[in-house]
């Protein structure tokens, strides 16, 4: 299965979030790969403590450099042996494995918008879906060469076999929430665009749901130290946003997780281990959120009774 991460956005959360679902998901034992697509920012590394390719990797063969044909194959590191994090590096034996493919160091969005990059493209796909359950894509923020690319492969006839899903990552604010719903709903919005690239419409809909994250719930535990007045301001609004999100398309119904705000995931960035929370550095409910999340990404039965 292939998930795409997409967002209008920057500052979404769209990669920790994804990084995190992904090593959740290893740990629950299934073979998983995080691709990194944001070429203009390929930070997937430092999310997973790997300082030699914290900003992508300069060994001349990553994603960037292999869709433009310049390598024969892209770079693969193995995050539970390269990680820098002894947390990280700490793998159950009933875990998967673990695969990031990396961007260029210094590398960049494409200049050439026509640049061709379906074929390379698509041989990498057919090859990873053969080797790993869930590929994760990451795609850059907004309307973009990568995610253009994405929806041309995926409706190609070599991918109508593969499961593909999207994810679309929003912080819970007014400008998130409409933004998200311009990206799929708007004008070249992903509905739009992938009906042109040859998407059944209908069936793509039902492939895209949305996450929630650093969000705020005002019942919650972690919210005991405002103000009464702070506290009734915080859920008016939350109602609001809930209208918005109804109107935007963003809704409830199509929502399929939320990530708590998260002092770690703000600060850091980094992948949440058990660790971290039997320390009490990260919160057991954004673990367990990652955990829930990870767990629906490959479970049709929650897919289907959105």
């Amino acid at each position: 299965m292939f998930v795409f991460a997409a967002s209008d956005k920057g500052g979404t959360g769209r990669s920790v979030t994804s990084c995190n679902l992904l090593y959740r998901s290893a740990l629950q034992g299934n073979d998983v790969c995080y691709v990194d697509f944001d070429f203009g920012s390929p930070t997937a590394g430092a999310i997973f403590g790997i300082e030699r390719a914290e900003t992508g990797t300069d060994s001349g063969s990553g994603l960037h450099r292999y869709l433009l044909h310049h390598v024969p194959s892209p770079e693969r590191i193995d995050v539970w042996t390269d990680t820098d994090s002894k947390a990280v590096r700490d793998r159950p034996d009933s875990a998967g494995r673990l695969v990031l493919l990396p961007g260029d160091l210094g590398g960049s969005d494409f200049q050439n918008r026509s640049e061709d990059l379906t074929a390379q493209c698509l041989d990498l796909f057919l090859q990873l879906k053969s080797e790993f359950k869930l590929c994760i894509v990451d795609l850059s923020a907004g309307r973009n060469l990568a995610v253009e690319t994405a929806l041309k492969v995926t409706a190609m006839p070599q991918m109508q076999n593969v499961q593909s899903r999207w994810l679309v990552f929003h912080r819970w604010t007014r400008q998130h929430v409409m933004a998200a719903g311009g990206l799929v709903n708007g004008p070249r919005g992903l509905l739009g665009s992938a009906k042109e690239y040859g998407h059944d419409p209908e069936q793509f809909r039902a492939n895209l749901r949305y996450v929630r994250t650093a969000v705020i719930d005002p019942a919650s535990s972690t919210q005991r130290g405002l103000t009464a007045a702070q506290g009734s301001w915080l859920r008016q609004c939350n109602t609001r946003l809930a209208g918005l999100a109804g109107e935007s398309q963003v809704g409830k119904n199509l929502l399929l997780g939320s990530i708590p705000l998260d002092p770690v995931l703000q600060w850091q960035e980094q992948l949440i281990t058990d660790s971290d929370v039997a320390k009490g550095i990260a919160n057991e409910e954004t673990r367990n959120a990652f955990n829930a999340l990870a767990e629906r990404l490959v479970d049709d039965a929650a897919w289907g009774i959105l």
